[in-house]
């Protein structure tokens, strides 16, 4: 174990994965010595590092006696004090973090998932060996907001917390928006551009916003969360019409990743949503990424830049391997306590939402049928803010409604949608998203 009177005069440092992030991070520690050295005081050496296949073809050149498949010679080396994991997914990344800080080694992971599901087990394990466990490319990119929630706004009780943090989904919604393209479409070229996967389900069905959001929520409000607590939705139901439709009712669609406190509990969701066109948030396009936190002491403050790729996760990766560096021989290396016992923060149910609606309907165009769709919504004590008819169709004589609503609750208004679609003169319920404000 690392202690004061013993910090080694050179830190070594074992790096577990060679994909695009960890041929970057590579790429840092083999090329800018002299200035990492400069901000850590010592020289920072990359020992080891750990790689699938030795004889895939790489776009950085190392030395063979660098490489190994063996991923004990970087956990039992007692001469590697730094590990930096970018392998990505739960295992083996997961075992190999416990036994690195089992082991007394400083943590630096990239890793959303790991963090989202176990994280505060990692950090107990941080705690209990004197070890740091760092994570600021988790979340956004190089938007260095993990670690202003365990510092710089660590005084503030967080009342709430609005992200795009997903940079696969944002370029989506930006290219419907911008270019009336359809989902398909706009999907097809974000996977041409590299920033979608050839399974973009985590993506486009808000599984990757959930787990970051997770990790968000446990540091904000210091209590453990997991993935299932978030209500989730995707993108893949939006249609052209519905981002033409926002405009024209002064809003913009973007997915957004949410945390609030509200009488003594957390509500976490994940969903695309209509926002004000001059909110800051309406404004975030393509793959960038942005937080907005809203603190007791700090008002609102955002966070905007990069979410994603080579360079801005390097740079989160890279910036956390400098500050373990720093912390080596620190008495308290390790980041916020994160309650594991039973007094959690409770989760409330979606279904408490209290929130605007927008609404598109497939109707049949003919009298009397928004007085029968406003006669369920008002059974539902859910008021009607604004209708808009769209595309009459004479040869099916069907139209589009969108409605908009006042504030109400989650449930009445699910109950009011499956009344509403079960009406003769419904032809389908298009689209429901909510309105933040």
């Amino acid at each position: 174990m690392t202690t004061l009177s013993t910090i080694p005069s050179q830190l070594n440092v074992g790096l577990m994965g060679l994909g695009v992030v960890g041929t970057g991070v590579a790429s840092i520690l083999l090329n800018k010595q002299e200035s990492l050295a400069g901000v850590t005081g010592r020289p920072v050496n990359l020992k080891k590092v750990l790689v699938r296949d030795l004889t895939r073809p790489r776009v950085i050149d190392l030395p063979d006696d660098l490489l190994t498949t063996n991923a004990e010679d970087i956990l039992a080396d007692p001469d590697i004090h730094i590990l930096v994991e970018v392998m990505g997914g739960v295992d083996p990344a997961e075992s190999y973090m416990k036994q690195g800080l089992a082991a007394g080694k400083h943590v630096v992971t990239a890793n959303k998932e790991v963090m989202a599901k176990s994280g505060p087990e990692l950090l107990a394990l941080a705690r209990k060996n004197e070890a740091s466990l760092l994570f600021e490319a988790s979340v956004g990119g190089g938007i260095p907001i993990v670690g202003c929630l365990m510092n710089e706004l660590a005084a503030n009780d967080v009342i709430s917390i609005r992200g795009i943090i997903n940079g696969t989904t944002n370029y989506i919604l930006t290219a419907m928006a911008q270019h009336g393209t359809s989902f398909q479409q706009a999907l097809g070229e974000a996977q041409s551009h590299g920033y979608a996967e050839a399974d973009p389900t985590n993506d486009i069905e808000g599984i990757d916003a959930a787990y970051k959001l997770t990790i968000l929520a446990s540091l904000a409000y210091r209590s453990r969360f997991q993935p299932d607590d978030v209500y989730r939705e995707g993108i893949s139901k939006l249609e052209p019409q519905d981002f033409q439709y926002a405009q024209e009712l002064g809003f913009a669609i973007k997915s957004l990743a949410i945390a609030n406190l509200e009488e003594g509990a957390v509500q976490l969701r994940v969903y695309p949503a209509l926002l004000p066109t001059e909110h800051m948030l309406a404004k975030v396009d393509g793959v960038y990424n942005a937080v907005e936190i809203d603190g007791s002491l700090c008002g609102q403050v955002l966070f905007h830049g990069m979410g994603a790729g080579r360079e801005p996760t390097t740079s989160a990766v890279v910036g956390d391997l400098i500050e373990a560096a720093r912390k080596m021989g620190a008495q308290h290396a390790s980041p916020l306590y994160i309650n594991e016992g039973t007094t959690n923060v409770p989760v409330r149910s979606i279904d408490d939402l209290e929130s605007r609606y927008y609404i598109r309907l497939a109707v049949a165009d003919r009298p009397g049928v928004l007085a029968k769709i406003a006669k369920v919504l008002g059974d539902g004590q859910i008021s009607i803010a604004s209708v808009l008819q769209k595309d009459v169709h004479p040869e099916t004589e069907s139209a589009e409604l969108v409605i908009t609503t006042h504030p109400a609750k989650e449930a009445p208004v699910q109950k009011a949608l499956q009344a509403i679609a079960g009406l003769e003169e419904v032809r389908r319920v298009s689209n429901t998203l909510r309105i933040e404000e």
